[in-house]
């Protein structure tokens, strides 16, 4: 793999500004922000005076403490345009979740909006080591899911050539890669190993294909999987982070020359790290839930929102942005079995550990009596597909998982091919238990 280290000449300045710089500017966008919300967003003024909460207290950034979280169920509770602060008819376009748990949550952006989302994510295309002229294979799903439409737009900002092929159709993702010969994709995790498979199946070498470097988000991954990617294609892959209520794709991006955690582009986005049980602060380098406030969004304004993903805060080290270390997981996709906790990228780890396993996977939770259970349903290597093989991979996974994590899993190990594959998010856990 070459080495894709920018030019200093070619950052934005604020990107190795003093932490005095950034801090001084995050202040003044933060007054301005909540200013903006308390005045415009009739949920904010209300959510503010319940709380004995106004802009003036802000009198450093510290003091961000003293006002309210936003959380998902108020965007739902809010559904379609309760927390918007601009008329409807500022709005260019507006996101939203799947809302397959309920209402979907519903962002909105002003053309502003835009135009800042677009160059952050041009910025995390460049930190991953994307040039302008690239060709950029861009696999995330477009439409209201902020992924296609947002690594799209950034792609152009940079100055790239977008070849907007979206989710599924495996096949052809792998012809589109063979003929154009992209040197970068942006795609989730786990569908690269969708592709992976593919390039396998058609009898084509993933180490000779024009692909150098992978941009993956909108889902955990491990650093193993990381290993796993960059041996298989012979390129870089780095981390993307971002949710579409505090913007979508590209709030915070890992930088190729160092790949040691995501840095957070502070000048948009003041974040915390707190105690996911209590809400109290935390200091940077505890773990905990990881907390936004947007400074210069005008649609949607977010004050202390509450991501539910868990990482912590370290300084910066190949720009003067704080970094946040990888999600780990989220505080809503933690499994507690039999009191211990657990979280699917604990299990993907055990699993990169077997040589007779694909990392292609699915938790199931059952419960027998009062007795919760886990069957970790995994997927043999082409190599050890034999009754045997599975079965000896099948208890060194258990293993594994029994010595690393603590539990006990049942572990059903199928052919190539039979455990179901993403096109866009995987769907790590299937909760067979009764309900309440």
């Amino acid at each position: 793999m070459e080495d894709l280290t920018p030019r200093k000449q070619d950052l934005d300045p604020i990107e190795i500004a003093s932490r005095d710089e950034i801090e001084a500017l995050q202040f003044h966008r933060m007054k301005r922000s909540l200013k903006h919300a308390f005045e415009n967003s009739p949920f904010y003024r209300k959510s503010f005076i319940a709380h004995d909460a106004h802009p003036e207290d802000l009198k450093s950034l510290a003091d961000i403490a003293k006002f309210p979280f936003t959380t998902k169920q108020d965007l739902r509770d809010s559904y379609p345009f309760g927390m918007f602060a601009v008329p409807q008819s500022k709005l260019v376009r507006i996101h939203g979740s799947s809302g397959t748990t309920g209402k979907p949550t519903v962002v909105g952006y002003t053309a502003a909006d835009i135009e800042v989302w677009s160059k952050l994510v041009a910025r995390s295309i460049r930190a991953a080591g994307g040039r302008p002229g690239d060709i950029l294979h861009n696999a995330y799903g477009y439409g209201l899911f902020t992924g296609g439409l947002g690594a799209h737009y950034g792609g152009e900002q940079l100055g790239c050539t977008v070849v907007p092929v979206s989710g599924g159709m495996t096949e052809r993702q792998v012809t589109l890669i063979t003929d154009f010969k992209p040197r970068i994709i942006m795609v989730t995790p786990s569908y690269m190993l969708s592709i992976l498979d593919e390039f396998r199946r058609q009898g084509v070498d993933p180490r000779q294909s024009s692909l150098q470097v992978g941009i993956f988000g909108a889902e955990p991954w491990t650093n193993a999987m990381r290993e796993e990617i960059e041996q298989a294609f012979d390129m870089h892959a780095v981390d993307i982070y971002g949710l579409s209520e505090v913007m979508g794709p590209g709030v915070a991006q890992e930088c190729v020359e160092t790949k040691d955690g995501l840095h957070i582009w502070e000048d948009h986005f003041y974040p915390e790290v707190i105690d996911p049980v209590t809400g109290e602060v935390l200091p940077d380098g505890q773990i905990g839930e990881l907390v936004f406030t947007t400074l210069t969004k005008e649609g949607l304004p977010m004050v202390r929102y509450r991501t539910r993903d868990l990482t912590r805060l370290l300084p910066g080290t190949a720009r003067t942005m704080r970094r946040m270390e990888k999600i780990t997981g989220r505080s809503d996709d933690m499994i507690i079995l039999r009191g211990v906790n657990v979280f699917p990228t604990q299990i993907e780890e055990q699993i990169l550990k077997c040589a007779g396993l694909v990392p292609h996977f699915q938790i199931e939770l059952t419960r027998s009596g009062r007795m919760d259970s886990m069957t970790v349903h995994a997927e043999a290597s082409g190599t050890h597909a034999s009754d045997d093989a599975r079965a000896a991979s099948a208890r060194e996974l258990a293993h594994h998982i029994k010595s690393v994590i603590g539990i006990t899993a049942r572990i059903e190990v199928h052919e190539p091919g039979g455990v179901v594959r993403s096109e866009g998010k995987a769907k790590r856990v299937v909760d067979n238990r009764p309900k309440g």
